[in-house]
């Protein structure tokens, strides 16, 4: 499997790490079966760098971000934006008559899906896989398996846009944005630019350059960031705030005024009105 699918299964590892927890934000029993080859001895690499800490905040995070618009909505149709060996369409409720799209390299979801069918999982929503890479025409193979550009949408860009250049990032939230009518909600998490070059980030930064998949991107201002590209922001977080892992993070939530702190943020966001 290529670098990026690797990612993907440190991913998988953490999150069963916190499935086995006795006080665990969430349970994904597949987990540990999507971590394999290499998730575990990846998430040791890291460790030091709260990277386990961070993905089951923003795990759970996620989870109740997404349960959260769908129950507040009418929105049914879900995309999955660089899924990897995320097993949502298998652990969590869904409403009736929602779709998810789940998007990622062709090779990887053939992996996930195999993995997942040895165990006899069966998926508790309509999934639908699109195998593509989102460097290329990925709007187009979306529509092709039956996206409606017409209709509000849930997306969800989770563990992703770290790895991107700051030039990709914004032509995926252009993308997104104008791929359905407004009122169409975004779930994101991004880092800041001071986490980027700040002292203590960098023995974690340079193995993710070692190991071929560097992050790219970060904003200290991710509510100005996501609405120049016609986002507005409706719910940000840091790891260890209310609704974001509170009383589990394992640093200080530093007041946002601090400046030169390393942070992350969990992002809720609603597509404006376009003129």
């Amino acid at each position: 499997m290529d670098d990026i699918s690797y990612t993907a299964q440190w991913t998988a590892a953490a999150r069963a790490l916190e499935s086995e927890r006795a006080n665990a934000m969430f349970r994904d029993d597949y987990a540990r079966h999507l971590a394999e080859p290499r998730g575990f001895e990846l998430l040791d690499r890291y460790e030091g760098a709260a990277v386990a800490d961070f993905i089951a905040v923003r795990t759970r995070y996620m989870d109740d971000a997404i349960t959260r618009t769908l129950a507040g909505t009418d929105i049914r149709q879900i995309v999955l934006l660089a899924n990897g060996m995320d097993a949502r369409t298998y652990r969590m409720d869904w409403p009736d008559a929602a779709t998810v799209y789940e998007i990622d390299h062709g090779a990887l979801l053939a992996e996930k899906q195999a993995r997942l069918a040895k165990l006899g999982a069966v998926p508790r929503v309509p999934a639908v896989p699109v195998g593509v890479d989102l460097a290329g025409d990925w709007l187009g193979a979306l529509k092709s398996a039956g996206f409606d550009s017409s209709r509000r949408t849930l997306w969800v860009a989770e563990g992703l846009v770290f790895f991107l250049t700051e030039e990709q990032v914004g032509r995926l939230l252009d993308t997104v944005v104008g791929a359905g009518p407004a009122d169409s909600w975004l779930v994101v998490d991004m880092t800041s630019a001071t986490l980027l070059r700040h002292p203590m980030t960098q023995s974690f930064l340079r193995r993710l350059r070692e190991d071929g998949t560097p992050w790219q991107f970060g904003t200290d201002q991710p509510a100005e960031f996501l609405a120049d590209h016609g986002w507005t922001v409706r719910d940000l977080r840091q790891p260890g705030e209310t609704g974001a892992g509170e009383g589990r993070w394992p640093y200080a939530v530093a007041p946002r005024e601090t400046r030169g702190v390393p942070r992350n943020w969990l992002i809720s966001a609603v597509a404006a009105a376009r003129g």
